[in-house]
This record gives structure tokens, C-alpha cells and sequence, in this order.
């Protein structure tokens, strides 16, 4: 493998110009102030703002500048466990609720935007023995509770077929949030980080924000912004390339296979994205910066060229940082101060479950209504 290709890059989805937002460089006041312009930070915000809320974002880097606009691009519903695992936990009414609900919210995205979801359903591929047994039990329980699902046998291995899954471009639906937001009368800052959160003010390097809530949607990170989650949540790096494109390769669906630790994609222009590899080198992945490694990316390699098939020149290395929550199924949406509300840990499946805490959160932090949140991370210790 080529070292000269590891530092950091942008992901595969940095196709345009990085739109122009402010920097904070003053004291501004508003009702909510919203850390974090990824995914689940901007659908907190657009609810905010339909519940009547004047409202700041803030972002250290850019908006969809973590994980947000650097992820795989599936669209997966449910949670980050499998169906029946979920199931185990929850139990089944609870379960299938919340994948219903993330069903209609990859609807929602594809109206939204339709120009950016793909909904061609996925693929869970089995790589052993074991996993075609854990597919079946999936099948099962899936099919009990009459959600979509079919056994699937092709040239990509045995596994199961999710019809209601799909793809789309994680940085657009960003920037088409951010600047729908922006539209809506939110006060949005990027290049802006949140050194400290006192009370409910937040202050940065060039001003603060004083508000009567403070909800904190970093993901990865969540733990350092908010030292009462260390040791509940940790996060991790998660890489991915991306090739030249590739007319020889047709990957019709996104890919989940070894227990959904790597993952694929091929893109409408040809270009293949792949992720995973990181249980392999677990010790050396956590807290570690947003910075491609050699050992991870030569494994990436390997599944591209040996089980992918796919001899395209490698063009993009970058990675992310995530954040887990350390042995639980549900993500983190709680308060964890008086006014002080964190979302994230969506063990590396946030783009659609995350958008659906950004919105529970709101609701709970401005309007004391937490059904939503309690269906979603209400899990018991």
C-alpha cells in the first residue's frame, strides 16, 4: 500500500465548494444553542425553530465536518444491533416502534431530497458459517413483527435483503439543512468551537452564548465536551476510501457484511466507497484523531481488491470519529445537566436514528413532551 496517501483528506463526498458561514466573535442570546451542524445537531435545530425557538449552531470545524459528512452514506433502519438482537433488549413492541419510525424518516429524507436518496434497499451478507445462522434469526423476527425483509442468495454471498434501506450523500443533506436553517432565522457559526459550557453558557475562543438550553450533538467527542458521559460513552475512529470509477464493478445495493464491521457502497458515477476493518485493530482505534492509518487502510485494500474484486485506482483515504455507547443498544438523548441536553453514541449508525433524537430532544429540552425521547433512548441501566 502506498503511505504517501495517509493523512487526512475529505471524504468522497466534498464535491463542491464549502458554503460561507460566520465565525463567533462576540456575546449573542438566544432560547436554545444547538453544538454541533451534523446531522442530528441541524434536525434539532429545524425543530427548534418550528417550535418558535430562537436559535445559534455552532460547529468547530464545518457544517457535516465530523462523522456527519465523512460516514459510508447508508441510510440503514432500525438500530445499530441487528433486528432480533434489538428485539432481545427492548422487547418487540418496543423495537419494532423504533423501526418503523426510522423507516418513515428515510422516507422523509427521500422527499426531502430526492436528488441525494437512493432507496434501493441493502444488503446484510453473511461471512461465515455463524452469521448465515444469525441472518435466519434475523429473518425470523423481522418477518414476526411484519417488517420488510427477504432472504437473499447472489453473487455477493448469502444474507438477507432490506428493501427499505438505501443510500444518499450525507454532506448534502447537511448543507441543505444548514442553509434551510439559516433561511429560518437560526444563527449559524462555523470555525467555532465550545470550550466550556457554563450553566447554560457556552463560550468560545471569540465570544459566548448565552441561552436557556444547551444541547450538545458532537457525536464523536461527546464525552470530552461532557465529562459526566466518560466512561458511558467512547469514541472511536471509523475509515473509509474511495476509488476512481469503476465500469467493471455494478454493486446494485450498499453492502453490510461480517457483522456489519465493513461495508460498501458503489456510487451512481461509479466510484466505490468501503468502510470497516476497525474491530481488527480495536486497542488502536479508540480516541484516536480523525486520521487515516496505515494497518486499517491496508485491510480496506484488501477487501477492495480480493473480495470486491474491483482493481480501480484508490483516490480519497480519510476517517471519523464517533462515539459508542459502551455496551447499550440505544444512542444517548438525555439531560445531563440542569438545561444541558446531549445527543450522539449511535455506534456508527447515526444518519437516520440521529435525526430522529435531534427532533426527540427538542421536543423534551423546550416543551417538557418526552414520548419521543423515552421510545428512543429511554434504556435501562
Amino acid at each position: 500500500m502506498r503511505h504517501d496517501h495517509l493523512h487526512p483528506q475529505r471524504s468522497v463526498w466534498y464535491d463542491e465548494p464549502e458554503p460561507a458561514y460566520p465565525t463567533l466573535t462576540d456575546a449573542i442570546a438566544v432560547d436554545v444553542c444547538v453544538i454541533g451542524l451534523g446531522g442530528s445537531g441541524l434536525s434539532c435545530i429545524h425543530t427548534l425553530l418550528e417550535l418558535g425557538m430562537r436559535v445559534a449552531g455552532i460547529d468547530a470545524t464545518t457544517v457535516g465536518g465530523g462523522a456527519a459528512g465523512q460516514n459510508g452514506g447508508f441510510l440503514l433502519a432500525g438500530l445499530a444491533a441487528f433486528y432480533h438482537n434489538a428485539v432481545a433488549v427492548l422487547g418487540r413492541e418496543r423495537a419494532a416502534a423504533i423501526y418503523r419510525l426510522t423507516i418513515a424518516e428515510i422516507e422523509r429524507m427521500a422527499v426531502m431530497m430526492p436528488n441525494a436518496v437512493r432507496q434501493v434497499g441493502s444488503l446484510r451478507i453473511a461471512a461465515s458459517a455463524e452469521e448465515i445462522v444469525d441472518c435466519a434469526a434475523q429473518l425470523q423476527a423481522m418477518r414476526a413483527d411484519d417488517l420488510p425483509v427477504e432472504p437473499y442468495r447472489g453473487s455477493e454471498g448469502e444474507g438477507l435483503f432490506l428493501p427499505t434501506d438505501g443510500s444518499f450523500q450525507p454532506l448534502k443533506r447537511c448543507r441543505l439543512l444548514a442553509e434551510q436553517a439559516r433561511r429560518g432565522g437560526a444563527l449559524l457559526f462555523t470555525h467555532t468551537p465550545a470550550l466550556t459550557i457554563d450553566d447554560t453558557i457556552v463560550r468560545c475562543p471569540q465570544g459566548q452564548i448565552h441561552a436557556h438550553h444547551v444541547i450538545v450533538a458532537v457525536d464523536g467527542g461527546l464525552e470530552q465536551l461532557l465529562p459526566e458521559l466518560r466512561g458511558v460513552v467512547r469514541t472511536t475512529r471509523l475509515q473509509m476510501l474511495a476509488t476512481a470509477p469503476d465500469p467493471e464493478r455494478s454493486i446494485p445495493w450498499p453492502v453490510y457484511t461480517r457483522w456489519g464491521y465493513d461495508y460498501w457502497q458503489q456510487l451512481p458515477d461509479g466510484r466505490i466507497t468501503l468502510g470497516g476493518c476497525r474491530d481488527r485493530f480495536a486497542a488502536d482505534e479508540w480516541e484516536a484523531p480523525a486520521e487515516p492509518s496505515a494497518p486499517v487502510q491496508a485491510a480496506l485494500e484488501q477487501i477492495l481488491r480480493e473480495r470486491i474484486s474491483s482493481r480501480a485506482p484508490i483516490e480519497r483515504r480519510w476517517a471519523a470519529r464517533v462515539a459508542f455507547h459502551v455496551g447499550r443498544v440505544l444512542p444517548i438523548a438525555r439531560q445531563v445537566r440542569s438545561h444541558v441536553w446531549a445527543i450522539g453514541a449511535y455506534n456508527g449508525t447515526g444518519n437516520v436514528i440521529g435525526a430522529l433524537c435531534g427532533r426527540a430532544v427538542a421536543f423534551a429540552a423546550v416543551r417538557d413532551d418526552d414520548r419521543l425521547l423515552n421510545l428512543l433512548a429511554g434504556e435501562r441501566a
